[in-house]
């Protein structure tokens, strides 16, 4: 692992050299690739430069010991080294964990009203709500791509695009059947339903990726249509792309353009087929080698949201929250984080066992 940590090193410093050179950026593709890399290398170089730090502390305090008036302090500054030592070999652990490589990418997030008929339409409608707060916290643009509403305003199906540098890493574990337990605005009894809306989250994929023939696209246009007749195009501006190969259908009307509609809807397919390529890979991963979080299954329970209780619960990670509100106006981050740090975790115990 040191040796690893030293060509790393080396190869933090051999790119700082390069990005001192002017004729480097006669090549913008060339100087932003070297730009990432090194952004992505500076946090294990730090905390490794920090260990070799906390190694000569600990060598000089065994020096300094050999005094004897000086023993006591030596042995303080001795254990403060070792300590530090310690945490930041732990910490350059994690850090050479395999990093996910779509997680600096923009994500598109597909959320479905589920079993429970208008009541899961509109928590369908929560859940949009819930997201589009979290993204504006943390500084992301959220791009509507698709939606068809029920006549409540409920959500039967919605697509949109998260813009920001480390979505996917943010929204990655949302993937999966989402269930409530509330009394529906809908209900004059005061009877507690259970329904379900399903997510499913793509990162989104570039041109260059996925190499797709038009001669495989069935591309249809049709008027927009939306609950009440709001928001319905007279020109026939919607857009439907099937893919003949494989079946998969991506509709596009939230723009009144349909060149637009198609450039979101093509967004939309490659990412899927993506999605395909990297799901048939996990596929060939044996079970016991998944993490604890899961596979990002959209069939897969995920998560109970409890109003009465205001209770929220991970199943994932067997994570329960007594802060349902809070999280709904978009307070995420510990809820992701708890998610971020089990599958840290699980993939840690992973290569112990492997070792």
């Amino acid at each position: 692992m040191e040796e690893k940590l030293a060509a790393l090193e080396e190869r933090y410093d051999a790119i700082a050299r390069e990005l001192q050179d002017p004729a480097v950026y006669s090549d913008p593709a060339r100087a932003a690739k070297l730009s990432r890399e090194q952004k992505e290398l500076a946090p294990v170089v730090e905390a490794y430069r920090d260990w070799k730090r906390a190694v000569r502390d600990a060598a000089d305090a065994l020096e300094l010991a050999s005094e004897p008036e000086m023993r006591e302090l030596a042995q303080e500054e001795l254990d403060d080294a070792k300590e530090r030592q310690a945490a930041l070999w732990e910490r350059l652990k994690v850090l050479l964990l395999p990093r996910d490589p779509n997680d600096g990418r923009n994500v598109i997030v597909e959320i479905r009203g589920g079993v429970g008929g208008e009541e899961a339409a509109l928590f369908a409608a929560v859940l949009y709500r819930m997201y589009s707060m979290y993204a504006e916290t943390k500084g992301y643009k959220i791009e509507v791509i698709n939606r068809s509403e029920t006549e409540l305003g409920g959500i039967k199906e919605l697509s949109f695009l998260v813009v920001g540098d480390g979505a996917y890493s943010r929204f990655k574990f949302e993937s999966g059947v989402h269930r409530v337990q509330r009394v529906p605005e809908t209900e004059a009894g005061g009877r507690i339903h259970t329904s379900a809306a399903s997510v499913a989250v793509l990162p989104e994929a570039d041109d260059v990726e996925i190499s797709i023939d038009p001669g495989d696209l069935q591309i249809d246009t049709y008027r927009s249509s939306g609950a009440g007749g709001q928001h319905v195009n007279k020109t026939e501006s919607a857009i439907r792309i099937t893919h003949l190969p494989t079946g998969l259908v991506v509709e596009c009307q939230d723009e009144r353009s349909q060149y637009k509609n198609r450039d979101r809807a093509m967004k939309i397919l490659r990412s899927k087929l993506l999605e395909q390529e990297r799901e048939r890979q996990n596929a060939e991963i044996a079970a016991e080698r998944r993490t604890m979080v899961g596979s990002g299954d959209r069939s897969e329970r995920i998560r109970t949201y409890n109003y009465p209780q205001n209770r929220l619960t991970d199943h994932r990670i067997n994570l329960t929250l007594y802060k349902l509100d809070r999280v709904l106006e978009g307070e995420l981050d510990e809820l992701i984080d708890a998610l971020i740090t089990a599958d840290t975790a699980a993939r840690l115990r992973e290569g112990g066992q492997e070792a």
